[in-house]
């Protein structure tokens, strides 16, 4: 008997997601197959997370061979794939500790805690973030949160947060002479927010500012780490370095897993008890994170510094044939949106039936955050869907 699994989905799960009509019987590489056997090509990769694909030989290895060994012992005992994790990390970034989570909420939770006992050992509260911004929908990790579809019934939450209207520096000065925050905490590219891209000027003289004023600086790289803006972590495209960095997503292969980075100057603020979770750094997480680190090395950052080129130079070659339908484009490496002045209602089905995936945020920008191991083929279907689809609208 063939079950209806979008009946029993709504059945049996509260109704938080909108879904896309869509039953995945399996998955490999760029590609998506659902029940009926229809393939599609994924260009948004659960949400930046599967960065190396679906279902890397390398990967689905790794996972079996730490599954042998051990795959939760909690933080009573020291996890030897987390040890060599948090190294490798550090080594790649800069020198300080390690929290790891489950998840980029729980990162964001861990942060606003160690905001909070930075601040009252200096003196100092609240947190300053963008207009728009996306940190999380728990109930800390909202209060950094400022777009109001997800903000709303929940806006009640108590926070010491200053809102920046944009990259304005002068502003971000008067908020740190008037209120005396603990922390700036931001995206380099908004994700949610739309793909608004941090510029290199106004993020160095922004850490200029809080280092001078006991302002932490905090990164959230959620969406933007491991590799999916040509660099390691986006921050590396600057001369700033953060004093918290926040990861998640890609980190763990396709498996929960985040964390928070504070650099050594620091470190010291959490003792323990301060903070704890069960399963976080869950091990076959934590070999999958050191697996995708080896892969990354192995030249994967250079190939995505080559598809934005090719993608970017579709995009706007697309742009040129179709001015009054697409807007701006921007983005670094595979994380790229794209405002479509069209009406966007009908754009995810679209492509659907052009069997590709794709993703819309914040109204109306198409966002772009496929695998990182895409190749020109793939962008080339995709850019061809495009075409077709803006053609059959401009008709």
């Amino acid at each position: 008997m063939k079950r209806d699994w979008m009946e029993l989905d709504k059945e049996y799960l509260l109704p938080t997601y909108g879904r896309m009509p869509v039953v995945v019987k399996q998955a490999e590489g760029m590609y998506i197959t659902d029940e009926e056997d229809n393939r599609y090509l994924d260009m948004f990769s659960g949400l930046a997370v599967n960065i190396l694909g679906h279902c890397h030989p390398l990967l689905v290895e790794e996972i079996k061979g730490q599954a042998q060994l051990f795959s939760h012992i909690s933080n009573f005992f020291y996890n030897k794939p987390a040890i060599l994790l948090a190294e490798k990390l550090v080594h790649y970034t800069f020198p300080g500790k390690i929290f790891f989570t489950n998840s980029g909420a729980e990162s964001t939770e861990a942060a606003i805690k160690y905001i909070h006992k930075y601040g009252k050992a200096h003196d100092r509260k609240g947190m300053m973030v963008f207009k728009n911004s996306f940190h999380g929908r728990t109930s800390g990790a909202l209060k950094l949160t400022r777009m109001a579809s997800v903000q709303q019934d929940f806006d009640t939450i108590e926070a010491p947060v200053y809102q920046l209207d944009g990259q304005d520096i002068d502003q971000l000065k008067d908020f740190i002479q008037k209120h005396k925050p603990a922390a700036f905490i931001f995206e380099p590219i908004s994700g949610s927010g739309g793909i608004q891209v941090i510029t290199k000027d106004f993020m160095e003289a922004a850490e200029r500012l809080c280092k001078e004023n006991q302002v932490l600086f905090c990164v959230d790289e959620i969406q933007t780490g491991m590799g999916r803006t040509g660099k390691l972590f986006a921050y590396q495209h600057t001369d700033v370095k953060p004093d918290i960095l926040l990861f998640a997503k890609g980190i763990g292969g396709g498996l929960p897993l985040g964390g928070i980075l504070v650099a050594e100057e620091f470190s010291h603020y959490f003792k323990s008890g301060d903070h704890g979770t069960t399963f976080a750094p869950n091990p076959i997480s934590s070999a999958l994170g050191l697996k995708t680190l080896e892969i990354l090395e192995g030249g994967l950052l250079e190939h995505v510094v080559e598809m934005e080129a090719y993608l970017m130079e579709g995009l706007r070659k697309v742009r040129e044939s179709f001015p009054t339908l697409i807007g701006d484009i921007r983005g670094l490496g595979m994380m790229m949106g794209m405002d479509i002045l069209g009406d966007v209602t009908t754009l995810k089905d679209d492509f659907m039936k052009k069997n590709i995936l794709i993703n819309i945020t914040n109204g109306n920008i198409l966002r772009l955050l496929p695998p990182l191991i895409i190749e020109k083929g793939d962008i080339d279907i995709f850019i061809k869907a495009l075409t077709e689809i803006l053609t059959e609208w401009k008709d």
